[in-house]
């Protein structure tokens, strides 16, 4: 038994109207999805995929089949997740099949993709367009021993911080997720940023390494993971471990509504100049975003693959994206239209290629909401920072089998 409950009749309908790719049968209605409001499924082709016959579908497949070995390791009805219903034994054939593929050869990656996957349309009900931005692996100067310059703390996930998953207690509560501390018998909200940095949690031995910069331990925050640069050449990478609870806060809000910086101008550059240039204001408005992330580290990883998201697998450059679990689940594909902002003077640039879900965001939040993972370093970054691009995409569900 699997998640998608096909209807003989569509099935007929749409071997008879031509509609199926390598003789597998697609289907003309939308699978069952939760109930959430704003979020729809429209049948597509590969046709009518803007750039589809262009891309190099093998870069993505390698992708997928990282998230693959986390779906094959899931009981056949275990759900995946997200709001389409669809289990684990969904992706069983597919997963399998694409093993015997060459990602090296494009072609026969687009094609596994066919056979195997029919497009859907994601809207929100009204409008399948949203706003997609980028993210990037920063590089700091660090220590692993605080002194000198290296004064800034990144910490490790607090010993007594607790996270709940409240679907564990209700069924209508599956996939909120609190984090808090036991005080006596009652769990309350973890220390803010403010909490933190006036000393919550100074004395508690999780310092996980040192960096010279408050305003790169910052965007390091913010982008979830990053690689420091150790005083004898050397770097380690640091993971997301854990977020405090509180809720994701953009700074640049502020800066807007203050008018220091247009709404035009907006950009990661832009406030990390607002932040070098006003030190004695900086730290109020990083205050400003209540939630705090902690890391640990992440070695043993080959340093030609991005870190590890939120699937638990290494990310990779321009084809792992970053969605809201609460509709798109980890490990889809999708077909994602959206450009890519100029850097240099130059213009932006179209961008239509298959991107694998594997990552999340306290910011991304939304039916059409992504956030691409472009790189590592500052090259990405000058990419990543200025990224806040509308688009659209397609979701790729495995086609019903006969």
């Amino acid at each position: 038994m699997t998640g998608w409950r096909t209807q003989a009749a569509g099935l007929i309908a749409a071997i008879l109207l031509g509609a199926v790719a390598a003789c597998a049968p697609t289907r003309e209605t939308p699978p069952p999805v939760d109930e959430l409001p704003r979020f729809q499924l429209s049948l597509a082709t590969f046709d009518s995929l803007p750039g589809w016959m262009v891309d190099h579908q093998g870069d993505a497949l390698v992708a997928f089949m990282r998230s693959c070995s986390v779906l094959l390791r899931k009981r056949a009805d275990q759900s995946i997740g997200g709001a389409v219903d669809s289990v684990a034994g969904d992706w069983r054939d597919p997963c399998e099949a694409a093993t015997a593929i060459d990602p090296r050869n494009h072609r026969a990656a687009r094609h596994y993709f066919e056979d195997w996957f029919q497009p859907w349309i994601v809207t929100d009900g009204t409008s399948g367009t949203g706003l997609f931005t980028g993210y990037f692996e920063p590089e700091l100067d660090g220590s692993l021993v605080q002194g000198g310059a290296y004064q800034v703390p990144i910490y490790r996930r607090p010993d007594d911080l607790v996270t709940v998953d409240l679907g564990g207690f209700r069924d209508d509560l599956a996939g909120t997720r609190i984090a808090g501390r036991v005080n006596g018998t009652k769990l309350v909200p973890y220390f803010t940023r403010t909490d933190i940095d006036a000393g919550a949690l100074d004395g508690s031995d999780v310092e996980l390494a040192w960096v010279d910069d408050a305003v790169d331990a910052f965007f390091l925050q913010i982008q979830g993971s990053g690689r420091i640069r150790l005083p004898d050449g050397s770097y380690r990478r640091a993971g997301y471990a854990a977020a405090n609870g509180h809720l994701y806060y953009a700074i640049g809000r502020t800066l807007i509504a203050s008018g220091e910086v247009t709404r035009e101008d907006m950009s990661m550059q832009a406030i990390r100049r607002w932040l070098d240039t006003n030190p004695a204001k900086a730290q109020s408005l990083m205050q400003e975003n209540a939630s705090f992330i902690f890391f640990r580290w992440v070695d043993g990883l080959d340093a030609s693959l991005g870190p590890v998201g939120a699937q638990n697998i290494p990310l990779s450059a321009g084809r792992s994206l970053a969605v809201d679990r609460k509709y798109l689940a980890l490990g889809l594909p999708l077909w994602l239209e959206t450009e890519l902002p100029g850097v240099d003077g130059n213009p932006p640039t179209p961008t239509r290629r298959l991107v694998i879900a594997q990552d999340t965001g306290g910011a991304i939040k939304g039916v059409v909401r992504g956030d691409l993972f472009i790189g590592t370093g500052d090259a990405p970054g000058e990419i990543a920072g200025r990224m806040q691009e509308q688009g659209r995409y397609w979701v790729l569900l495995p086609r019903p089998r006969l």
